[in-house]
């Protein structure tokens, strides 16, 4: 099973493409869904089809559907929060807070990435394409399954037989007999837990699982790009290629008049940014067809017909699937000493594509893992066994990566 979910900021294009890339697969012979988890549902409206919360067949080996986030809401979710209320109810907690703690924020989409892979697990497909909401949103979405596992780890912690015979002992102290309840609300809770851990697991598989950034070549828009890869990078999420959408192509140098100029003056624009999005991944990886370059239509494609059209423009003979391979994204280096020597120096590199001096960087030790916060977006590094023993010495921006500098703590480098 391969998943591809294709972002970008609004309005640059991704459904289009995102649409135009599964009739590509689905005419290849094999069996591609796409689906939209993306609020404003043009999916539809590229295909030229009507779509529901179901798959619908488009043509043969392509089908499509937009997810209904009221219906998610309304089905496990509802049954869950149910559940936590009697959780909270049985520990005095009054009704109406217990409402309000009961709201998972972006729950809604939580519950659409869980759709999707539940699509992906048992649908027919080989293929499944998501067209992402637009960057702000995505980055959420795809953030989620680790935020709320450190949530539901701190509701319901991995020591579950100790909540269970907690919740019981709550139970009988308030002289509430239904004990049956809370273990159903222990059992909803380790469903979730579960579900959490898979939709990780999904996103965390570089061999399946990618990111396709859609970006026109405008310098304000390639900026936001670059902050978005860094920010995917550091959720552990592979982006494997780039799409500028709405290249202006070159015209012939007789040509005169204002809009001769202005064609000019915006297409050498546009190839200045996209050599500077080709230097952002490496010349060698560039070459790959990691960043493409779709040609402006004249025409919106709108029906399978036309976005085989634009498949054609974008990926030539390509295989549409195959993008710049997975990179390490975190590794261990030591700089200095060997063995036991409590004079070792180590780095920690974390592999941030669009990092560089300018972005907003901090980091701090939480016990064995580092908290890494840029522009913004932070994430919890587990420390790997050695580092755990040492302590910060410091931190530098490196091409596309930062470096955090480690030395053996002597309270307890041989102690561990």
């Amino acid at each position: 099973m391969r998943i591809l979910l294709f972002t970008g900021k609004g309005g640059v294009g991704k459904t289009t493409l995102a649409a135009a890339t599964a009739v590509r697969v689905a005419r290849s012979g094999r069996k591609a869904l796409v689906v939209s988890t993306d609020p404003a549902h043009s999916l539809g409206d590229a295909l030229d089809v009507r779509l529901t919360g179901d798959a619908v067949e488009v043509e043969q080996g392509l089908s499509a559907a937009h997810l209904d986030n009221r219906a998610l809401l309304a089905g496990a979710w509802g049954e869950l929060r149910g559940h936590l209320r009697t959780v909270l109810a049985g520990a005095g907690v009054d009704e109406l807070v217990a409402e309000e703690l009961t709201w998972l924020p972006g729950v809604e989409e939580l519950l659409a990435l869980a759709e999707v892979q539940r699509l992906a697990r048992t649908g027919p497909w080989d293929v499944v394409i998501v067209d992402c909401g637009p960057t702000a949103e995505t980055l959420r979405l795809l953030g989620l399954p680790e935020a709320v596992a450190g949530y539901l780890e701190r509701l319901y912690p991995a020591h579950r037989r100790a909540v269970r015979g907690l919740l019981a002992g709550i139970s009988g102290a308030t002289g509430r007999p239904a004990t049956g309840d809370w273990d159903d609300a222990a059992d909803a809770l380790g469903r979730l837990a579960e579900q959490v851990a898979t939709l990780r697991a999904m996103l965390a598989d570089h061999t399946t699982t990618s990111i396709r950034l859609v970006l026109t070549p405008e310098r304000l828009v390639a900026a936001e790009s670059r902050r978005t890869m860094t920010a995917l990078a550091l959720h552990g999420l592979r982006v494997d290629g780039l799409v500028a959408n709405r290249v202006v192509p070159p015209i012939a140098p007789s040509l005169r008049g204002p809009a001769a100029r202005w064609v000019r003056a915006r297409h050498a624009e546009q190839q200045e940014v996209l050599g500077e999005l080709a230097a952002l991944w490496g010349h060698d990886r560039a070459a790959e067809g990691s960043v493409r370059a779709v040609p402006y239509t004249a025409a919106e494609p709108i029906g399978t017909a036309a976005l085989a059209e634009l498949a054609e423009a974008v990926y030539g003979d390509d295989e549409p699937l195959v993008g710049a391979p997975a990179e390490t994204l975190l590794s261990v280096r030591r700089t200095d000493g060997d063995g036991t020597d409590a004079e070792s120096r180590f780095e920690l590199a974390l592999r941030l594509p669009g990092l560089d001096k300018r972005t907003p960087l901090e980091l701090t030790r939480i016990d064995d893992d580092l908290a890494v916060t840029v522009d913004g977006v932070r994430r919890l590094v587990a420390l790997p066994a050695v580092l755990a023993r040492c302590e910060v010495l410091g931190a530098r921006v490196g091409v596309d990566e930062l470096v955090v500098l480690f030395r053996p703590d002597p309270a307890v480098w041989m102690s561990r």
